[in-house]
């Protein structure tokens, strides 16, 4: 039988000293890993095995098996969560993102005071979400500002707060609100990104405005309308903090959780309640997986809507 090469019984104790050769550099970035894995793993982890038991945060935890994502197949205000979560989103998100694009295109044209623009655009979205969430709840009440613009203008007021479809709208300009200006720069960059010298060979040819538009900028700016589509899907379907303080209340308790009718009860704001106000900590669990479920699955639908189109 032929002796084993001699670097082959070399060869793994030599690799191990080259990787402890880097102890420094993995101390330095041990503590992100220890904070990750304590703060962020260790708690979605845990929430899994929640979504299994029922446990009201101080007694025994118990094992039910597939029994909370039973009941929550059959509850009736789950399915309204995610039905106002949707509205909401499609109402936030689309006119978000051609907004978005509009205006980095007006600033890539327009080079003047660009800085300023740049800067004016993202202050919304490094702005305190509940410092938005309550000055749009004084704007929109029914005595703010914009009730008094109508007035006079003389046009009917609008219960902004109180109307099923009024409360979908001013969450949805909220958000909208943050979350256009980080969009529209992530549009620059892209813009800038692309060669001039394709804009002049276009219009030697004789191509108009709108036939550059659609023909070189869109087919070149499709990646980064992809990344913004996907993000916009997971935060827009992540909203909370904007329901919560305009509406906060226990879902439970207040049957006009989330605003009259529940209108602005979204799915993560439904989790929070089960959670935290009725200590259900265990179908909260089962609310919180089956949202990431519901994010994932409309996230992947939207990569593929764009990602088909670009190959």
């Amino acid at each position: 039988m032929p002796a084993a090469p001699r670097g082959g019984t070399r060869a793994r104790p030599g690799r191990i000293r080259r990787i402890w050769s880097f102890w420094p550099q993995y101390l330095a970035i041990a503590p992100f890993f220890v904070i990750f894995g304590v703060f962020m793993l260790g708690p979605v982890l845990f929430s899994l095995y929640l979504a299994f038991h029922r446990w009201d945060g101080l007694g025994d935890i118990q094992y039910v098996g597939l029994q909370q994502f039973r009941f929550l197949v059959k509850d009736p205000t789950f399915w309204l969560s995610l039905k106002n979560t949707l509205i909401i989103w499609v109402l936030s998100t689309v006119p978000m993102l051609l907004l978005a694009l509009v205006l980095a295109a007006m600033l890539n044209a327009a080079l003047r005071l660009s800085s300023f623009y740049r800067l004016a655009y993202f202050v919304p979205n490094v702005t305190s979400l509940v410092a938005i969430s309550i000055f749009f709840f004084a704007v929109f009440s029914q005595f703010g500002l914009v009730n008094a613009v109508m007035h006079g203008l003389h046009l009917p007021l609008i219960g902004w707060l109180s109307n099923t479809w009024a409360i979908k709208i001013v969450i949805a300009l909220l958000m909208s609100w943050q979350w256009t200006g980080y969009n529209a720069i992530i549009y620059l960059a892209g813009l800038q990104a692309i060669p001039t010298d394709l804009y002049e060979a276009a219009k030697i040819d004789g191509a108009g405005p709108i036939q550059i538009f659609w023909r070189i900028t869109i087919p070149l700016l499709r990646p980064v309308i992809l990344f913004t589509v996907v993000i916009s899907t997971v935060t827009g379907m992540q909203s909370f903090t904007e329901p919560q303080i305009l509406f906060g209340s226990n879902a439970s308790i207040n049957p006009n959780s989330g605003g009259p009718g529940q209108a602005g009860l979204t799915m993560i704001l439904y989790f929070y309640h089960q959670a935290f106000d009725v200590h259900d900590y265990g179908y909260g669990a089962a609310i919180a997986w089956s949202a990431f479920l519901v994010i994932l699955v409309f996230a992947v639908i939207n990569w593929r809507i764009v990602a088909r189109h670009e190959d």
